[in-house]
């Protein structure tokens, strides 16, 4: 058995080619989001009990190799992976897709987690686009001098900003609707989430010279890492 920890299009992706190749694949999902993409294979939801619950699972499961095929900022679960898998003595691969790189046009500015993001955001705009995820929306709650276009996949817990607008919406986006958005703002937040699913608002925020602000990804443990699909497919056919 291969377990993959999921959540992300890549995760799905592997969990698929896997499937056509016969290998079994049990796919672990947080359960953060209400109404999850479910991969093809089996499908398990919730935690583990953190990193000795999780290895105990991989030796009553007999796995063979963990793919932690989680979101870049899902920092706990990469961490407890880590742990896990050396305790339990199963090998272990990070697929992680690239980081986002700015092109020509592009007008970025970097903050190392949220807190930061919050404190250098005043300087750059008034109203703000923000898509950094809910989980991350208290660390601008207290910015009552912003107005906000909150954009999340399902409703927010409060604390909120005072002055904000909310959508609720799933990509992948369309550059011409990133565009219309963005023409309401002075300033785009996001997370260096990488891939293309959400990608579209980088290029319209380019068209339209608007600042964006750009979290860093959280440091993960050192392990095997892949940047594509195939080449996570590829080492888990060698074991």
């Amino acid at each position: 058995m291969i377990l993959v920890l999921g959540g992300t299009g890549e995760a799905r992706k592997l969990a698929e080619d896997l499937v056509e190749r016969e290998v079994r694949v049990v796919s672990s999902l947080a359960g953060r989001v209400a109404r999850p993409r479910l991969p093809v294979g089996e499908v398990r939801v919730g935690g583990f009990g953190g990193p000795e619950g999780l290895a105990a699972w991989l030796r009553e499961n007999d796995v063979r190799a963990v793919v932690d095929a989680t979101h870049p900022f899902a920092e706990r679960i990469g961490t407890n992976a880590a742990k896990a898998a050396e305790s339990a003595k199963v090998p272990l691969l990070r697929l992680a897709r690239p980081g986002w790189q700015p092109a020509e046009g592009d007008v970025w500015h970097w903050a190392d987690d949220l807190a930061e993001a919050a404190r250098k955001l005043p300087d750059l705009g008034k109203r703000v686009f923000l898509t950094s995820g809910r989980q991350g929306l208290p660390a601008f709650a207290h910015l009552d001098d912003l107005w906000f276009l909150i954009r999340c996949v399902d409703p927010p817990a409060p604390p909120l900003p005072r002055h904000h607008e909310l959508i609720l919406a799933r990509g992948p986006y369309e550059v011409a609707a990133e565009r219309e958005l963005l023409g309401r703002v002075d300033v785009l937040v996001t997370k260096d989430s990488g891939g293309t699913q959400t990608s579209a608002k980088l290029a319209a925020a380019r068209e339209l010279r608007k600042p964006v602000l750009l979290v860093r990804r959280p440091p993960r443990p050192a392990t095997e890492t892949a940047e594509t699909v195939p080449e996570a497919v590829e080492w888990v056919l060698r074991r």
